[in-house]
């Protein structure tokens, strides 16, 4: 007769146990251990009889089965770490952000330096070290920018992990397909198969993998199912077609201008006017044409709005969304969705020929600029036209520090990212050396690192103007934060003539000047750690 755990181990003596642990909890003043001592050698009886209790309970259990033995981790093919290289990620990985109290001192940021490491770790095709990938996991379970290349650096042996310890479960999730290989592109019938009956995730992965790769098969297994997907799902995977976006998805996506659901009729909507050959671009510029003129009547040109007086069921069907947001008049709002729509390409044959840096210098009557030119500005983004990227912004160095068409700092970063990256750098290395650092974060966040010589000239000779002025440093704790990210660590040697503590003046900020060598020789010492880095790396 095999008896199982739980019958040798709790039933006959489980009530002595209780026993015990009821007299330690109400002590032994208030009732007699079951050893049957009273009195000063209650206590001890006690212990005694837990002690043995515990022994018996520890020796009384029966082996249970062994569990199934995980399937070993999949090897990783790629090269490993050079051994200085792994010595930096563990000291990257054991520092912890927000131990130093306020102030930061000297010392680098090493977590902020982590998502640079891990790009040219991956560049390089590096595998992550086993031993450090629990800690690696840890650390992308706590910063979800970090997953992306966290998860490529480690490979095949962090899914094997994170089935296996539910804190890491965010790796199964964001890695395509749940970490499941997916099929060749040329397995036809495994593509189908996963496509019909896999999880949303996994169909996610597979038609994102093969837009990468076949635009037109992706968009095809699209079309087997399209009518019977959920709502959502079908906005999801539209999205998807973002990729290779081309004249050959037109059909399909008029098809989904019709779609029940009316986040999937403007997503189709807003591709289509991407396409500026597409028959939704060419209805769109009809539309805004008819809403836009030069008035050749007074001494100067000038651009005459119409906005229209209604929205039609053709507008709609189009994606125009008819009903405004609170504070919105219908009428702009219809008509900056017109213009948004539209091709770029309509505008200098509507307007007489004009280029687009003349069409945006023309005035515009009855305050119908911002509208106009914020719209021409939605559509220079969406059509990635550079042309008229530049008449929008104008030159950096104008009084209104933006162009006539940007109408926020958003505006304008979203204006420069159609530009080639030396064109940005040198457009916001211009604005930065006429209106200083006080608006200039969110332009670097757009410019590729590291940044060019100009614009990390700039950047440098600005924070030294600033600490001129007398004000504390912490003005500028973010556009620090960045060039220590991003400025070319061959900068490093120009920053040796900022480490002096500048004399204080009368208008200076008490101690600023402290602050100021102090965030300088942090700067400093992070651009010469990130050539380490490299260097380490092969890179």
């Amino acid at each position: 007769m095999t008896t199982s755990p739980s019958t040798a181990v709790d039933t006959p003596a489980q009530g002595a146990w209780e026993e015990l642990v009821t007299t330690a909890l109400l002590g032994t003043e208030r009732r007699t251990p079951p050893a049957g001592a009273s009195g000063r050698e209650a206590p001890v009886a006690l212990l005694d009889a837990a002690a043995v209790e515990t022994l018996r309970r520890r020796a009384g259990l029966l082996p249970a089965r062994a569990a199934v033995r995980p399937e070993p981790a999949a090897d990783d093919p790629r090269p490993p770490l050079p051994a200085a290289a792994a010595r930096r990620l563990a000291l990257l990985l054991a520092d912890r952000p927000g131990t130093g109290g306020g102030r930061r001192g000297t010392a680098p940021d090493l977590m902020e330096l982590l998502p640079q490491w891990l790009a040219t770790a991956n560049a390089r095709g590096f595998a992550a070290p086993p031993q450090m990938l629990p800690a690696l996991l840890d650390a992308a379970r706590g910063r979800t920018d970090l997953r992306p290349a966290a998860l490529a650096f480690a490979g095949p042996r962090a899914m094997w992990l994170a089935r296996l310890n539910p804190d890491w479960r965010f790796a199964l999730r964001a890695a395509p397909g749940g970490g499941a290989a997916l099929p060749r592109l040329e397995d036809g019938e495994r593509t189908r198969r996963l496509w019909q009956e896999g999880l949303f995730a996994e169909r996610v992965a597979l038609l994102s993998a093969l837009r990468a790769g076949e635009p037109a098969a992706a968009r095809e297994l699209l079309v087997t199912t399209w009518a019977t997907e959920r709502a959502e799902d079908r906005l999801m995977f539209l999205d998807s077609l973002r990729t290779g976006l081309g004249p050959q998805d037109e059909p399909f996506l008029e098809q989904a201008l019709a779609d029940r659901s009316r986040n999937v009729r403007a997503t189709a909507a807003e591709l289509l006017s991407a396409l500026p050959d597409s028959a939704l671009a060419a209805r769109m510029a009809v539309r805004a044409g008819a809403c836009v003129a030069v008035d050749h009547t007074g001494d100067t040109p000038t651009i005459a709005v119409e906005a229209p007086h209604e929205c039609d069921a053709g507008m709609e069907r189009d994606g125009v969304v008819a009903k405004a947001p609170a504070g919105r008049g219908e009428r702009s709002w219809w008509f900056g969705q017109l213009v948004e729509a539209a091709p770029l390409a309509a505008w200098p044959v509507r307007l007489g020929g004009r280029t687009p840096a003349q069409i945006v210098a023309l005035p515009v009557a009855d305050d119908w600029q911002g509208e106009l030119h914020a719209a021409w500005c939605r559509a220079a983004v969406r059509q990635r036209d550079p042309e008229w990227a530049r008449a929008l912004l104008g030159v950096p160095s104008a009084p209104e520090a933006g162009g006539p068409g940007a109408v926020s700092l958003a505006e304008r970063a979203k204006l420069l990212g159609t530009l080639a990256a030396g064109e940005r750098a040198d457009w916001v290395a211009g604005f930065i050396a006429a209106h200083g650092l006080s608006e200039a974060f969110q332009l670097l966040g757009v410019c590729a690192v590291p940044w060019s010589a100009p614009l990390g000239r700039a950047v440098v000779d600005a924070l030294n103007i600033a600490r001129d002025a007398g004000s504390y440093p912490w003005s500028f704790s973010g556009v620090m934060g960045l060039a220590e990210r991003c400025l070319d660590p061959c900068e490093a040697s120009r920053l040796d003539g900022l480490l002096a503590v500048p004399a204080e003046t009368e208008d200076s900020s008490p101690g600023a000047g402290g602050y100021w060598a102090e965030a300088f020789q942090r700067l400093g010492t992070t651009l010469r750690l990130r050539a380490a880095m490299a260097e380490e790396l092969g890179a």
